[in-house]
């Protein structure tokens, strides 16, 4: 058995860039990974059987992005050794956490480690991005700066691992809902933008997201007033020093001082919004890689 955890991915800032003639968005993304995540199991027998355990396995909605990994798989390399897959799923669906993205990847990444003679023949990247935007970088689970429609992926050299705490409503929200209610215009051609290289201090990290912030929120809290409840809530909280949406939300993060502030924060929340999924954690810094 080969098993891989699926990072909660966390996007710091998000820009729409534009809407492209094809219907996708440009977009420009600072993005890093939680310890909070799914599990996703490999296991040599019987090809193509998934099963979903976890709390969150019955909100799971239409093909399960799992079997389309696998169906891509068999044909670019029919000699891979495939398997039965279990997904336990612990992250929220439809949150802006791409989880779905990060289950793809972490069974890109077992299927490529279960079978070394054959990585090399399968374009594991361009399977990634016909899978979604968060695939690609899901597939590198390392923090990374993101543009494009998400195929364009660059390492940040200098990222500080920091204390958060992770809140959902437990309410889906749709990106395409969000992408239509943020009514963005053309986009113009892309380019590649400056990696951040001077983020190793939290101020810098601080200041780099409320320059740029995300793009989505305040669109995706038109739709989701919860949104607008959840950072107030955030911001509260002792030791809250920014609160933000990721992705097209609706979960938002609060990042801390220091790991005792993110837990009281964390349990206080719970405490007082018992229908919310609450989660004290560490966001990935560079030097994890």
């Amino acid at each position: 058995m080969v098993r891989q955890r699926a990072q909660a991915k966390v996007n710091l800032t998000l820009r729409v860039l534009g809407r492209r003639t094809d219907g996708y968005h440009e977009l420009e993304s600072l993005v890093t990974f939680a310890d909070v995540h799914d599990v996703v199991t490999l296991e040599p027998g019987a090809e193509g059987h998934v099963t979903v355990t976890g709390p969150f396995a019955r909100d799971i909605g239409g093909e399960n992005l799992l079997a389309r990994t696998l169906t891509l798989l068999r044909d670019a390399e029919p000699r891979l050794g495939l398997g039965s897959v279990s997904l336990e799923k612990n992250l929220p669906v439809a949150a802006g956490l791409g989880g779905g993205s990060a289950d793809a990847a972490a069974l890109l990444r077992a299927v490529r480690h279960a079978n070394p003679e054959y990585a090399v023949n399968v374009p594991w990247l361009d399977i990634a991005s016909k899978l979604g935007a968060d695939v690609p970088v899901c597939l590198g689970d390392r923090p990374a700066l993101m543009w494009g429609i998400g195929e364009n992926i660059a390492p940040v050299p200098q990222l500080p691992q920091v204390q958060a705490v992770i809140v959902n409503p437990r309410v889906p929200l749709s990106t395409a809902d969000v992408f239509r209610e943020l009514g963005a215009a053309p986009a113009a051609a892309s380019t590649q933008p400056p990696v951040p290289s001077d983020l190793l201090q939290l101020n810098d990290l601080l200041g780099y997201m409320r320059a740029r912030g995300n793009d989505l929120e305040h669109p995706a809290a038109r739709l989701l007033p919860a949104i607008g409840e959840i950072k107030a809530a955030l911001q509260a909280q002792p030791g809250c020093l920014l609160a933000a949406m990721s992705g097209s939300g609706p979960t938002c993060f609060g990042i801390f001082a220091d790991q005792a502030h993110a837990r009281l924060a964390a349990d206080s929340i719970a405490g007082a919004h018992g229908g919310w999924w609450v989660k004290a954690t560490s966001l990935q810094g560079s030097a994890a890689a």
